[in-house]
């Protein structure tokens, strides 16, 4: 496993691709935390430091797919630098203007969210360009969807560590300068440079005019709904066995339960069609949160959170292939930026219908609600089957003299024309 591994680490512009990339990505993974720090420190209420939260969680939703879209067409350093700057420079803006004036501190973090560069997306268009091999892109995939579940649990780490040793005010600053040098160190790497999108037809839809893609992105919102329905629920619980140290833990234990799954994801060689791998990776993952309705004593609670975390990160990782399947020719970028804002949306709704459901039935129905979502991906994943299984079952990425590998039929396009 550790070979598989390493072998792709070693592999030229690699390593540091995917550390910028992280880096670069600090902001977006610490804002919710951060922001809600400062504006308790600024002596605001926790119903404003939610609704800063939550402007800045749409504005990044709808930021990511239009500055993906600017990528495919301009290239990544034009576009993720720029950006990074602005989004920071918004977020400065905020930090230091304060809660004082309320239509200055929503202006400056939904620009900080808008802003923010699709890391993401644009380092998994990179992949395939880098590795040249299809199995190694497939692991770069797993290995990237780990690396994510590892940044969303050190990032709030910093934000605390940096609040200790200076203030709320400097971890805005410290984070957001930090993930500019993130991103700059991946625009100006060869990779990044030199990659091109390939020749797009001009569609006012862009990537959303692939059926593949939307039934993908159909599904993934009921996983983001399972992921944020769950958080509310296990706030419920640690109320009734330890509070906010039970509740740490049984977040910590979904980010090593999908760190083990996506490990082990990512060491083996699939074959096969991804498209009913999807399936079955579905299946198990919600198969895995009908245990949480148990709801045992707090050491038992954490191991099965852990087990419900387990099948989170191939889930993703498998997803990436597909996208990369099924977007059409020259939106590479965006689509795969199009899977992050369709998970954040799908968090937020679980977010909110969770709190309504707990509020109604306690802890137990509110851990129904993942069990139910992900039986929801899976009906999407079922009844969409046809348009996700590529014809004739061929490679999703094939060595070209184009950077954007995507080898799918293009919608409305005759079987003849490839994208």
């Amino acid at each position: 496993m550790a070979a598989g591994y390493l072998e792709i680490l070693r592999a030229r512009h690699v390593a540091r691709l995917l550390v910028g990339t992280l880096v670069g990505r600090l902001p977006c993974a610490t804002a919710p935390i951060a922001i809600l720090l400062f504006v308790r420190a600024e002596g605001g209420s926790y119903s404003l430091a939610g609704a800063l939260a939550a402007v800045y969680g749409v504005a990044n939703a709808v930021g990511q797919p239009v500055l993906g879209r600017l990528v495919d067409v301009q290239g990544q350093p034009r576009v993720q630098l720029p950006a990074a700057v602005l989004s920071a420079l918004a977020m400065a803006l905020f930090a230091f203007a304060g809660i004082g004036t309320l239509s200055i501190a929503y202006t400056a973090v939904a620009a900080a969210g808008l802003f923010t560069p699709p890391l993401e997306g644009g380092l998994r268009a990179l992949w395939p360009s880098v590795l040249r091999r299809e199995e190694q892109v497939h692991t770069a995939y797993a290995m990237d969807a780990v690396a994510q579940e590892v940044m969303f649990t050190v990032g709030p780490l910093l934000v605390t560590l940096c609040t200790a040793l200076w203030s709320e005010r400097a971890a805005l600053l410290v984070l957001n300068v930090v993930g500019v040098l993130g991103a700059l160190s991946v625009v100006v790497s060869r990779p990044s440079r030199a990659w091109r999108s390939a020749p797009r037809e001009a569609h006012w839809l862009g990537a959303l005019r692939s059926p593949g893609l939307l039934a993908l992105l159909g599904a993934f919102l009921f996983v983001g709904v399972a992921l944020g329905s769950i958080t509310v629920a296990a706030v419920s619980y640690a109320d009734d066995h330890g509070g906010d140290a039970v509740y740490g833990w049984l977040m910590a234990a979904i980010g090593l339960g999908a760190l083990i799954g996506g490990t082990v994801y990512g060491a083996r060689q699939w074959t096969g069609e991804p498209a009913r791998r999807l399936q079955v990776l579905v299946a198990l993952l919600a198969v895995c949160y009908l245990p949480l309705l148990l709801m045992p004593g707090p050491v038992a609670m954490t191991l099965l959170t852990v087990l419900a975390g387990v099948f989170l990160a191939p889930v993703i990782a498998c997803a990436f292939v597909l996208v990369d399947r099924h977007a059409p020719r020259g939106t590479v970028t965006e689509a795969f930026s199009w899977l992050v804002t369709m998970f954040t949306v799908g968090a937020s709704v679980g977010t909110g219908l969770a709190g309504p459901v707990v509020e109604a039935g306690g802890a137990l129905w509110g851990f129904a609600v993942p069990g139910a979502a992900g039986g929801v991906s899976l009906l999407v994943l079922l009844v969409t089957v046809r348009v996700l299984v590529a014809p004739g079952g061929r490679a999703v990425v094939a060595a070209a003299s184009e950077n954007d590998r995507n080898r799918a039929v293009e919608p409305r396009f005759s079987s003849g024309d490839r994208a």
